[in-house]
């Protein structure tokens, strides 16, 4: 009976939502997205700091789209280096977030199925770690933990608690030490601004 009953679950869920790669047309929807779910204080937390004027790694600006199209979920992924090695080598890695859903779509599973789709699409690409800050009763389903975080900080303050990290390769952030920074594309200033 309970593989019945996974067969149905699976049948509507994916016929509920559709995980796509985000475009320049899901830019109001998504930032509409983020105020509801995560509120107006949302672009003082430390992420923000890492992600303001950055374009997300590419390929991991994902969507979830209900079945007329509209943006219910959102997650992004953005490169920055993960403090350095013993030997100063600055550690590349990932940062996510947000992660957020339409609080209408809430327990339906699109949180988690965006979380699987950046986690298997980053590692796809080949990057060594993703860290977040979360909630670990959250996040710890999807094996990020606060020990591969330890010897990292944020840029500005943050609970050591729900600071997290997931190593895609092994060892990925063994020894890592230091201050989360920024890297990857910058957006750029619009020409008009340029020229004035």
């Amino acid at each position: 009976m309970a593989t019945v009953l996974d067969t149905v679950r699976a049948f509507f869920a994916q016929n509920a939502y559709v995980i796509d790669t985000e475009n320049a047309g899901d830019v109001v929807a998504r930032e509409t997205l983020l105020d509801r779910a995560m509120g107006p204080g949302r672009t003082r937390k430390s992420s923000e700091k890492i992600r303001r004027g950055r374009l997300p790694a590419e390929g991991l600006a994902l969507v979830a789209r209900d079945p007329s199209g509209h943006v219910i979920g959102t997650i992004r992924l953005w490169n920055i280096e993960a403090g350095v090695t013993a030997e100063g080598h600055a550690v590349p890695a990932l940062l996510l977030g947000p992660l957020a859903v339409d609080p209408d779509q809430e327990g339906k599973g699109v949180g988690g199925a965006l979380m699987r789709a950046a986690i298997q699409e980053a590692a796809r690409r080949e990057h060594g770690a993703i860290l977040l800050v979360g909630d670990p009763e959250y996040y710890e389903r999807f094996g990020f933990f606060a020990d591969r975080a330890q010897h990292l900080v944020m840029p500005g303050p943050f609970e050591r608690r729900r600071f997290l990290g997931l190593e895609l390769k092994a060892g990925w952030l063994s020894g890592a030490a230091g201050m989360i920074v920024p890297t990857g594309r910058k957006l750029s200033s619009p020409s008009y601004l340029k020229a004035a």
